[in-house]
């Protein structure tokens, strides 16, 4: 596939947004600018990489022309034959980014994420693990620079939580957590297990683009909004003033509870989020639903249900069900370093989209 026209492309787009940003009056239309903000470093990436991508393919195309005029025991071809390995190398990922920009951008990519972990079989065992999610996510939030913000939680009598819910802001969140969506197996020995038994519990994670007014119309009529003392830890205020609140939306059913400041106002907005983010997913998979038939580039991130990976601790092991990755690395990857399987997810669901694209 010849990916210099794109790269032509996404360069002159840049250089439209670019100048477009420049114009302060682009300002006074709050969500515009954030569109072409978003567009920008989003093209800005991809022009980086493309220019890079061409770069390594001249590279590649340069060395291999080398090996043919070079006797074949030459030092320059054998130093030759190390770069032709390397930029191979180079030019099938940077190729990979170059294709990736060239579908049409979900939506909802570039958006913030709110993401729900719910302890599910396994009881204690279930809940602690799902602290040790909880921790995984923050580390790889801080290692790609994103901010993590807490919004909930209902904490576990012998550790861990039964349930929480936390907010993800930064560059290409949902695009890359997305993938993250679905039941988490664990396989270890808990630390009250006196005879040493592996135990199997499970963990369900929730990860929902977060949505914008403009996405979803939410009537004041349909909501009861009640509000209570929060409690538990967390200091002085937190069990003496009425700040945490409930919102139930009627037509839907849905509840939301939000407990995690000490402001009744802020706990509020977190919760309309929260709310707007679930109705929000469950129109995304309404709509899913109704082309399941056309839309088979999806890896398994709506269904719920579908258990997506194992941590299995005695053997150092965690795999991915859906994509049947196995890494033997699995303190590094509690620590965050989950790259090692978003990345393949990634490139499972862009050839899967570039086929359909084909046919």
């Amino acid at each position: 596939m010849d990916l210099r026209p794109h790269i032509d492309r996404f360069a002159r787009r840049f250089a439209e947004v670019e100048a477009a940003l420049s114009d302060p009056k682009v300002f006074d239309n709050n969500q515009r600018a954030q569109e072409l903000s978003r567009e920008y470093a989003r093209l800005k990436e991809l022009v980086a990489s493309g220019n890079a991508y061409l770069k390594a393919t001249a590279d590649l195309e340069e060395n291999q022309a080398l090996i043919q005029s070079e006797p074949a025991d030459s030092e320059l071809a054998g130093m030759a034959r190390e770069d032709i390995a390397r930029l191979e190398s180079e030019v099938k990922r940077l190729g990979h980014e170059v294709q990736l920009g060239i579908l049409p951008p979900e939506p909802t990519d570039s958006r913030n994420t709110i993401i729900e972990i719910r302890a599910g079989a396994g009881g204690s065992e279930s809940a602690l693990f799902s602290a040790d999610l909880y921790r995984m996510y923050t580390r790889y939030a801080e290692n790609r620079g994103w901010k993590v913000e807490p919004m909930d939680s209902s904490p576990s009598d012998l550790g861990g939580f039964k349930e929480i819910i936390f907010g993800v802001t930064g560059l290409d969140v949902y695009k890359r957590l997305k993938y993250e969506s679905g039941v988490h197996r664990v396989q270890r020995v808990p630390a009250t297990e006196a005879q040493g038994r592996i135990h199997t519990s499970t963990c369900t994670v929730a990860v929902l683009p977060e949505a914008e007014e403009v996405d979803i119309e939410i009537k004041q009529e349909d909501l009861e909004i009640n509000v209570c003392r929060a409690s538990g830890k967390g200091g002085q205020g937190v069990n003496t003033t009425d700040s945490a609140v409930q919102i139930q939306h009627k037509p839907s059913g849905l509840i939301v509870r939000c407990a995690d400041e000490r402001s009744q106002i802020k706990n509020k907005a977190r919760a309309m989020t929260v709310l707007r983010s679930r109705l929000l997913e469950r129109k995304i998979a309404e709509e899913e639903a109704k082309y399941a038939a056309e839309r088979k580039e999806q890896v398994g991130t709506g269904e719920r249900n579908e258990r997506i990976r194992t941590y299995n601790f005695p053997q150092n092991r965690v795999t991915d069900h859906r994509i049947e990755v196995t890494l033997y690395n699995l303190p590094a990857f509690m620590e965050g370093d989950i790259d090692p399987i978003i990345e393949p997810l990634m490139a499972h669901s862009l050839e899967e989209k570039m086929a359909a694209l084909e046919l």
